[in-house]
C-alpha cells in the first residue's frame, strides 16, 4: 500500500523559534513515518513580505540546519 503524501513549507524570514517548532516542525517529524513528506523552502514567497533580500540565502541555510537538528528526514 502506498503512503499518502504531505506537502508543506516555510518562508526563510529569520531565525526559527519555539512557535515554528510547536506549530509545524514537531508535527512534521511525527508524521514522517506514516506519510511521504515533501518540505519546501518558500524563498520566493519571502519577497512578498520583506524587501531586504540580503539575508534570504543565509536564513535558508540556517532553516535547513534547524530542520535537521529537530530530526526531520530530508532523504527525498
Amino acid at each position: 500500500m502506498r503512503k499518502k503524501r504531505i506537502l508543506s513549507g516555510m518562508r526563510p524570514t529569520g531565525k526559527l523559534h519555539l512557535g515554528h517548532y510547536a506549530g509545524a516542525l514537531e508535527n512534521w517529524v511525527k508524521l514522517q513515518e506514516e506519510y511521504e513528506n515533501y518540505h519546501l523552502i518558500a524563498d520566493y514567497h519571502v519577497l512578498t513580505t520583506d524587501l531586504d533580500t540580503s539575508r534570504i540565502y543565509q536564513d535558508t541555510i540556517d532553516m535547513v540546519i534547524d530542520w535537521l537538528a529537530i530530526g526531520l528526514d530530508l532523504k527525498s
